[in-house]
C-alpha cells in the first residue's frame, strides 16, 4: 500500500514551509524522525541528507544532490523518453495496432528501438530506443523523465504512474520521476503521436483554436485550472503544450494545435494558460508547462514542416521574425517552467543556418541573454537521431556537444543514454554545461513538491477526472467557440417546425461513406430531422476537410482548396442545389471555400459558420438559438488558391491585403447585440 493522502495534489493550497510538516507518500523507503518531524530516507543510508530536509530551500536541496550523482546518473537525468503501460501498441508510428490487445497498468519492460526515422521512414545511421524497458531505464539507464502517450482511463493511468514512481523510489537516490504528456483536452481531427491525445476520459473541450475562437480570457484559464486537476490527479505532472507559434503560413499542418495569428491575442492565451495549469508560481498542486516551439515555426517554406528535410527551413520574407516572439515573451513573463525548440533552420536571417537546437545565437543570446529565460530548455524529439538539420555531417557526439554549448537542458526522443554519456565522458563538454541542466530539472522536480509526495490518489482520479461539473464548463465553451460568419436574411436561428437534413461530412478511413446522417434517439429540439434532403426545409451541412496527416507527408506542395482536402466538390455542391443550405466548416487550417462558396452557390447558402472541434450538441444549440453565437475567428481564411500562393509566410492574415481575405481575423456575428 501506498501512503497518500484521501486526495493528493488536486486542489490543494502548498502550505509546506521550513516549520510545518508536509504530507510525506512513500512505499519502501524509511522514515527519519528527527525534532518532531518526518523525513524520508530516499538514499536508504540512515541519515539526514540536505536533499532529503523539506525545510531547507529547493536551492540549498537541489545543490546538495548534484553532488551525490554520478555521471551516469546526471546523463541519465538529461533524457526523457516515451514509457508505456503492459501490452500498449499506441507510441508506435505507422505500426499497425492490435486493438485485441489491451494494455494493462503494469510496467512494460520491453525495449523500442528503430532503426528508420519514424517520421520520414529512411534508415537511420545509429538505431534509436525511442522507449526502454521501465526497469533498465530507471535502474540501468537512471532516466527520470517520460512522455505518457496511451490514451487509457483515470484508474489505469494513475495505477500505472504509482508504479514507476515506487519503482523510482527503490533505485540509487530515490530521485522521482516526472511524467509528461502532450494535450488530452481537446476534440481533434489530428490526434497523433507527438501531436495531441486526442478524445479522451479527460474533460473535452474545444481544440486550441476553438479555444481562442471563444473570445475569453477566463474560461481558458478555467479551462486550464480544470485541466491540471484532471492531469495532476493521474499523475501527469508535465505538458508539452502550449504551441506559441503563429498561425501565419496557412498552410502548415499543425496549425490546429496554435491559438490563431494574432500575436498580441495568442500571447494573451499562452498567459492563460500557463498561470492555469501551474499558477503564479510551481507548487505541489501545479502541471509544469513546456510552451513550443521557440522562436515559432508556422512560417516554414511553402507550409512544410521541418519534422521533414523538405520542410527544413522557416524563412521570414515579411521581416516579422519579432512577431514570433512576442508570444514566447508572454509565457517567459508568466513563469513557464520550459520552452521548446523547434527542428527548422532559419533561413535569410542573421542567425546561423542550423536547427534551432544547435543555434546558440538563437537559443543562448536569443531566448537566455535577451529574453531572460531560465527555465528548462527541452528539445523537441528527436533533433539528435532523426531531424538534425544543419548538422547532417556531423557525428551524434559532435551534435550533442553543439545542441549542450547551445544550450539545450533536457533531450527528448531516445531513452539510451550511451552516445550522450560518451559526449560527456569524453571530456568533450564542459561539465558546467552538464551540472546546470541537471540543476534546472531538479529544481523543477522540487518545486512541484514530487520529493515529498509523488504518488496519486487511485480512487479519487476517478472521481476527479472528467467529472460533469468540469465537463458543464467545457460543454460551454464548445458553445462559445463557434463562430457565425454569414446569415442572409436573418434566418438563423431556425424556426421551430422546421424540417432539418443534417449531414455530417468526413472522409474517415475504412468507412463506406463520408456522409452521416444525423437522426437523434431522443428529439430535444423543436424541429423535425429528416432522413433524406428532399425532405427538409433547409440543409445543414457539416463539412470536416481533411489534408494528409502530419506524419504522411511525402513533400509535395500543399493546397488549402476542398478538392485538395478530401472533399467532393460536386457531392457537396449537388447536395446544397437541393435546398437552402446551412454550411458549417470545421477549420484546423484556414481553408480555400471558392469552389463550393462562390458567385454560383452563394445565392442557396444562407449561412456559413466556423468551427473548431465541437459536438453535434452545442452546434445544434447555436443554429437552433438556443446559444447565442459569440465567437470569433482566429485567423484569416485566404479567398482562393492564387491568394496563398502570393502570400508571405510570416505575414498575419490581417495584414495581407483586401485581396487576400474571404474571413477575417476576429470576424463574427451573433443573433443579439
Amino acid at each position: 500500500m501506498f501512503c497518500l493522502l484521501s486526495i493528493v495534489g488536486i486542489s490543494q493550497k502548498n502550505t509546506v514551509n521550513k516549520k510545518s510538516q508536509p504530507f510525506l507518500g512513500y512505499k519502501t523507503v524509511q522514515i527519519i524522525n528527527l525534532e518532531d518531524f518526518q523525513f524520508k530516507d530516499l538514499n536508504k543510508n540512515g541519515k539526514l541528507d540536505k536533499y532529503e530536509d523539506w525545510r531547507l530551500s529547493n536551492d540549498a536541496r537541489a545543490k546538495d544532490l548534484l553532488t551525490k550523482m554520478s555521471v551516469e546518473d546526471k546523463v541519465g537525468f538529461m533524457l526523457i523518453s516515451t514509457s508505456r503501460l503492459k501490452s500498449e501498441r499506441s507510441a508506435q508510428i505507422n505500426v499497425e495496432t492490435d486493438n485485441t490487445i489491451k494494455p494493462s497498468s503494469d510496467l512494460n519492460e520491453e525495449d523500442q528501438v528503430s532503426t528508420t526515422n519514424i517520421f520520414n521512414r529512411k534508415p537511420l545511421a545509429v538505431p534509436m530506443m525511442s522507449s526502454v524497458g521501465a526497469t533498465k531505464g530507471i535502474t540501468k539507464f537512471h532516466l527520470r523523465h517520460f512522455i505518457f502517450r496511451a490514451n487509457v482511463n483515470a484508474r489505469l493511468t494513475a495505477e500505472w504512474t504509482n508504479k514507476l514512481q515506487a519503482l523510482a523510489e527503490t533505485d540509487g537516490l530515490g530521485i522521482p520521476v516526472i511524467i509528461a504528456s502532450n494535450p488530452r483536452n481537446h476534440i481533434t481531427k489530428d490526434a497523433s503521436v507527438g501531436l495531441s491525445v486526442g478524445a479522451t476520459t479527460f474533460s473535452n473541450w474545444p481544440g486550441e483554436l476553438g479555444l481562442s475562437a471563444m473570445r475569453d480570457l477566463k474560461l481558458v484559464r478555467e479551462f486550464a485550472n480544470i485541466a491540471r486537476q484532471e492531469w495532476a490527479a493521474v499523475g501527469l505532472r508535465k505538458g508539452y503544450m502550449y504551441m506559441a507559434d503563429l498561425s501565419t503560413e496557412p498552410r502548415w499542418q499543425r496549425i490546429e494545435g496554435t491559438f490563431g495569428e494574432n500575436a498580441a491575442w495568442v500571447a494573451k492565451m499562452i498567459t492563460e494558460v500557463v498561470l492555469g495549469f501551474q499558477g503564479t508560481k510551481l507548487s505541489s498542486s501545479s502541471v509544469a508547462m513546456t510552451t513550443k516551439h521557440f522562436p515559432g515555426g508556422g512560417a516554414g517554406v511553402g507550409g512544410q514542416d521541418p519534422h521533414f528535410e523538405w520542410g527544413k527551413f522557416e524563412h521570414f520574407p515579411g521581416n516579422m521574425f519579432q512577431n514570433n516572439l512576442i508570444p514566447f515573451k508572454a509565457a517567459i513573463k508568466a513563469g513557464t517552467s520550459a520552452i521548446m525548440p523547434y527542428y527548422s533552420i532559419p533561413k535569410d536571417t542573421k542567425y546561423q543556418q542550423v536547427a534551432y537546437a544547435y543555434n546558440k545565437q538563437v537559443i543562448h543570446d536569443l531566448l537566455r541573454d535577451s529574453l531572460g529565460f531560465k527555465g528548462i530548455i527541452n528539445s523537441d524529439t528527436g533533433p539528435i537521431d532523426m531531424m538534425p538539420w544543419g548538422v547532417e555531417d556531423i557525428t551524434i557526439v559532435e551534435r550533442y556537444k553543439k545542441a549542450l554549448e547551445a544550450g539545450v537542458n533536457l533531450f527528448s526522443g531516445t531513452g539510451d543514454p550511451s552516445k550522450l554519456l560518451e559526449t560527456v565522458k569524453s571530456g568533450a563538454v564542459d561539465m558546467k554545461l552538464v551540472d546546470n541542466s541537471v540543476y534546472r530539472l531538479l529544481m523543477e522536480k522540487f518545486e512541484l513538491g514530487l520529493f515529498e509526495n509523488p504518488y496519486v490518489d487511485e480512487d479519487a482520479a476517478e472521481k476527479v477526472v472528467g467529472n460533469a461539473k468540469f465537463q458543464a464548463s467545457a460543454n460551454l465553451a464548445m458553445r462559445k467557440s463557434i463562430v457565425l460568419l454569414r446569415n442572409e436574411t436573418q434566418l438563423l436561428p431556425l424556426k421551430p417546425k422546421t424540417k432539418i437534413y443534417f449531414e455530417s461530412y468526413f472522409q474517415r478511413r475504412g468507412a463506406a461513406s463520408p456522409s452521416v446522417v444525423y437522426q437523434p434517439k431522443i428529439n430535444n429540439y423543436n424541429v423535425e430531422f429528416v432522413k433524406t434532403p428532399e425532405e427538409a426545409d433547409y440543409v445543414l451541412l457539416w463539412l470536416t476537410p481533411g489534408s494528409k496527416s502530419l506524419f504522411q507527408s511525402d513533400g509535395s506542395p500543399l493546397y488549402l482548396s476542398m478538392s485538395k482536402n478530401a472533399v467532393d466538390v460536386n457531392y457537396v455542391n449537388t447536395l446544397t442545389a437541393k435546398k437552402p443550405t446551412i454550411l458549417v466548416i470545421n477549420y484546423t487550417n484556414p481553408w480555400v471555400i471558392d469552389e463550393i462558396y462562390n458567385s454560383q452557390t452563394i445565392k442557396n447558402i444562407k449561412g456559413v459558420i466556423a468551427t473548431f472541434g465541437t459536438t453535434n450538441e452545442a452546434l445544434l444549440d447555436v443554429v437552433l438559438g438556443k446559444f447565442n453565437p459569440t465567437g470569433k475567428m482566429p485567423f484569416t481564411t485566404p479567398i482562393s488558391e492564387a491568394a496563398v500562393g502570393k502570400q508571405l509566410s510570416d505575414v498575419p492574415g490581417y495584414l495581407k491585403g483586401k485581396d487576400y481575405a474571404l474571413f477575417k481575423f476576429d470576424e463574427g456575428i451573433s443573433y443579439k447585440k
